[in-house]
């Protein structure tokens, strides 16, 4: 009787421990349930209340002709255009590698590191990289144990904000050249120097004391030991090099499209206004409901002040490039049609478009590469801060030059 009344109870008990566990499980849910309901609310809210709003300016029918249509716009004469440009950089860059140009830039440019960014002579490398290619380029390097050896930890992390500054560096000044804008283009690479410098040492300067310091030391750094040299007849490296390169560039085009044709053709919904204010809304490209500008408009002196920016509408540019470059240079040709832009607007836009370079997507995607995500704030922090110094540098030093 005695081990039948033990066993009754321990049967009870695991029952209640067992109910208590589903009662427990089924709470979970139902807040998980619960939570993904009030997203699923709030994105349908955000949702329609975006277009909703578009579509009772502009008419649905016109809204959406206008979103393909300037979709379509962006990817026959926009992204192709662009995807030359980065096929036939991707190849230069790959000849300039492949035969020591990068390894001579560096030699040249080593000495400039430790004063102006608080980095070893051989972060020179990680700078030119991005610049023939773009920000994903200093993982690689950074992972090198024979590259990462020169550096303290806090600095290694920096590479992130000091290699994103350079990022596409090459496509963005190629670009804004064969719109005929080389010497702005020049100045806003002068600009994002400057802006890679304030963005560099302000993220050592907040990390600093969040990294600890590296305690292997049996290894040093052999700066001979990092090649991207290959093997085989001049010739043959030639050619690799070209082909190799050219699909780089195919590969970096293709990854453009989608920022390009959904942030740029977003952003330009929300920039311009009817094709012909007189006639209305026709459902043609480049059309939409100038959102940004109004409230651009409100803040517009400081925008004159800091870029010499004389219409709000410019101010699309710098937004866009936080999210991807490529979308950004998309909305230039748009500018250069309205007649906003000059030489001064090209500065501003190749110094802030080569520093921010799509920070935004790819900051945390590097730094969690490197084990430091819980960095990725203090790094986008300083590398906005650094984005508008580059602007604002280029701005001034544009000025100053036309005055000269």
């Amino acid at each position: 009787m005695f081990f039948k009344t033990r066993k009754f109870r321990f049967s009870l008990h695991c029952e209640i421990n067992s109910s208590k566990m589903n009662i427990i499980e089924k709470t979970k849910n139902t807040r998980f349930i619960r939570s993904r309901s009030y997203e699923a609310l709030i994105f349908l809210s955000v949702f329609f209340l975006f277009f909703g709003g578009l579509s009772h300016y502009m008419g649905v029918t016109n809204m959406l002709n206008t979103l393909m249509k300037t979709a379509w716009d962006l990817l026959i004469n926009t992204v192709f255009f662009i995807m030359g440009i980065t096929v036939l950089s991707g190849a230069l860059g790959k000849l300039l590698i492949e035969f020591g140009v990068v390894r001579l830039l560096e030699i040249i440019l080593k000495p400039l590191m430790r004063p102006l960014y608080h980095l070893p002579g051989v972060a020179s490398l990680a700078a030119l990289m991005t610049f023939f290619s773009d920000n994903p380029a200093i993982i690689s390097l950074a992972n090198d144990k024979n590259f990462a050896k020169y550096f303290k930890n806090y600095e290694l992390i920096s590479l992130t904000n000091f290699g994103t500054a350079f990022g596409m560096g090459l496509i963005v000044i190629t670009f804004m050249s064969g719109l005929g804008f080389f010497a702005p283009s020049v100045i806003g690479l002068v600009g994002a120097v400057f802006g890679s410098i304030v963005s560099t040492r302000l993220m050592q300067r907040m990390i600093k004391k969040d990294v600890a310091v590296r305690v292997d030391r049996n290894f040093e750094g052999d700066e001979n030991k990092i090649s991207f040299r290959s093997e085989g007849p001049v010739f043959e490296r030639v050619l690799n090099a070209i082909l190799d390169g050219g699909k780089e560039g195919v590969n970096l085009g293709l990854a453009i499209i989608p920022g390009v044709l959904i942030i740029s053709t977003i952003v330009m919904m929300i920039t311009f206004g009817p094709a012909d204010a007189s006639v209305g809304y026709a459902g043609v490209a480049y059309e939409g409901v100038p959102i940004l500008p109004k409230l651009a408009g409100y803040i517009s002196g400081v925008f004159d002040v800091l870029f010499g920016f004389k219409n709000p509408e410019l101010i699309a540019f710098p937004i866009t490039s936080l999210g991807a470059v490529g979308a950004a240079l998309s909305l230039v040709k748009a500018f250069l049609a309205q007649g906003i832009v000059g030489g001064n607007e090209i500065a501003v836009f190749t110094a802030m478009g080569m520093c921010w370079s799509g920070y935004l997507s790819t900051h945390t995607a590097m730094l969690d590469t490197l084990g430091y995500r819980k960095l990725t704030s203090k790094a986008l922090l300083s590398h906005t801060i650094g984005g508008l110094f580059a602007g604002i540098f280029a701005h001034y030093l544009y000025v100053l030059i036309q005055l000269l």
